[in-house]
């Protein structure tokens, strides 16, 4: 919503940072939990990283409601496609799926979608599918209003053949320098690792990522923040 004019016919800001990496042995995709609505945050603890299988997982940004149907109709698709084979879908398949949708649908929907998990004919796998339904492959893919911060970091950061470790402390540094840059982004930070053992889910609270060039350490009020900085009050004279 226009927050001058009060349009609520105007275009939303959808805000939010998505992150998928390869490792040596598998992939960790992380996110933040802010859902936006233009400047009201609707959800401050959302879950952006969603399952579409028992090994392939789903990160969502964009439209809220138009990931969320996108993902309900892959699941349900692979679902049946695990029953009739009699095995699990490989990542590529589950890619290919949500690139179907999403260019077929491509005047229709706004999202961005990153597909992230792990097959014994190929291991782990990154596929992001931005707007337009686009499917590129990649060693790391970063998605949202966020990523525009994270680029030349990645480009520096990332290395091939990480461990489980370095990948999984790369991810949740990324989305905390995206969440201190962004406005659209924030909340706590949620990771998913998936490998040839099974997936593993970890959750970061806010106070407890690293800080950044000129944050503020966390108080429990603004009356704490007042009460420091403002002196004892100076007697004046009758």
């Amino acid at each position: 919503m226009d927050p001058v004019s009060g349009d609520l016919n105007s275009p939303h800001s959808m805000g939010t940072t998505i992150i998928g990496v390869t490792y040596n042995g598998g992939v960790v995709l992380g996110a933040d939990s802010r859902t936006s609505t233009g400047m009201y945050v609707a959800n401050r603890a959302s879950d952006k990283i969603t399952q579409l299988t028992d090994n392939v997982y789903v990160c969502r940004s964009g439209s809220a409601a138009d990931s969320q149907i996108v993902s309900d109709y892959v699941r349900y698709f692979l679902h049946q496609h695990t029953i009739q084979l009699g095995q699990p879908a490989t990542v590529k398949v589950a890619a290919n799926l949500v690139r179907l949708l999403s260019y077929n649908n491509k005047n229709m929907l706004q999202t961005g979608l990153i597909i992230g998990g792990w097959d014994k004919y190929e291991g782990g796998k990154i596929y992001g599918i931005p707007l337009g339904g686009t499917l590129l492959e990649q060693p790391f893919a970063i998605g949202g209003s966020g990523s525009t911060y994270l680029y030349g970091f990645f480009d520096q950061a990332w290395k091939e053949g990480m461990t489980q470790d370095e990948a999984e402390k790369l991810v949740v540094k990324a989305v905390s320098l995206a969440i201190a840059r962004d406005g659209a982004s924030g909340g706590v930070v949620r990771t998913v690792t998936i490998n040839s053992e099974g997936v593993t889910r970890k959750f970061f609270p806010g106070d407890t990522l690293p800080l950044w060039h000129e944050e503020l350490e966390p108080h429990n009020s603004l009356l704490d923040i007042l009460s420091m900085s403002t002196s004892s009050p100076v007697p004046m004279d009758s």
